[in-house]
């Protein structure tokens, strides 16, 4: 993919993971808001635009998953 991919899908995701952890932090729960941490951060580690988009699926849907 490009780098225009990268940079969409990179912006796409670290707004999810802001998202995330501003309701985590605002609603004292942890899954949210360690994954909101990991959704802003990792896009400066992954080089291919297919891991950002497979990384960012699954630590978007963990919240989902792993309720109190």
């Amino acid at each position: 993919m490009s780098l225009t991919a990268w940079l969409f899908w990179g912006l796409l995701f670290s707004s999810i993971g802001l998202g995330y952890f501003m309701y985590g932090k605002k609603q004292a729960r942890a899954a949210p808001m360690v994954c909101g941490i990991v959704l802003m951060v990792y896009p400066y580690a992954v080089s291919s635009a297919w891991a950002m988009i497979g990384l960012g699926v699954v630590f978007t849907a963990v919240p989902w998953f792993v309720r109190r």
